[in-house]
């Protein structure tokens, strides 16, 4: 079925949330060889570039969703996840205050938004995105970022349940092992939101 771009990302209802695209999850400080490889050969980091300049050229908000860790782990469950617990036998693994946590300066913007989480994976439970969301007068997000393995699966579906319609950048996006993750992107993220393109995307807002 036709995406009607035009309705769901409206720039006066939109805001686009930058999942995780960070120095230490793709940047320069980045300790996944895998995934900051598939990244690289899809241009996952130009085509979400892409969406930022002209949504901020249109006046949307751009919101980076975030992930930390206090050195203490105050505020985070260390226990309660296999992945969690292997991350975190890494003593600095996204420490606060280092430059693991920082986003990519290429996606950077001063007056964009970010929204910081310290526990699980997805960007709505236990941060104020939501409240930040509907101050704003959206009503539909538009997702690019890492990754299809939890996190964009896990955005849209809090987003969906909170009410707000979904698209998701499919160019923009990215998990591993890639042939996973564009079934997840099809056979998951699709059943919750619309699947667009960056320079579809970019036209409309254009």
């Amino acid at each position: 079925m036709p995406v009607d771009l035009r309705s769901l990302a409206a720039p006066k209802h939109s805001a686009v949330l930058v999942m995780e695209m960070q120095r230490g999850v793709v940047g320069d400080l980045a300790k996944f060889p895998d995934l900051v490889e598939v990244c690289a050969r899809r241009d996952v980091v130009a085509n979400a570039s892409s969406v930022l300049t002209a949504a901020r050229s249109a006046g949307i908000p751009v919101i980076h969703c975030t992930a930390a860790f206090r050195a203490d782990r105050a505020g985070s469950h260390t226990g309660n996840c296999p992945f969690i617990t292997a991350l975190l036998k890494d003593p600095a693994h996204m420490l606060e205050g280092t430059g693991a946590i920082e986003v990519l300066p290429v996606l950077l913007d001063p007056a964009d938004l970010e929204s910081r989480r310290y526990h699980g994976f997805s960007p709505f439970t236990g941060t104020s995105l939501d409240m930040t969301l509907r101050s704003l007068g959206v009503s539909s997000v538009v997702a690019v970022g890492l990754s299809l393995n939890l996190g964009i699966p896990g955005l849209a579906l809090e987003a969906v349940n909170l009410g707000y319609r979904v698209a998701v950048v499919a160019d923009a996006v990215a998990g591993i092992p890639d042939d996973y993750a564009q079934a997840v992107l099809a056979n998951t993220v699709g059943l919750l939101a619309a699947r667009v393109s960056a320079a579809d995307l970019v036209e409309v807002w254009r």
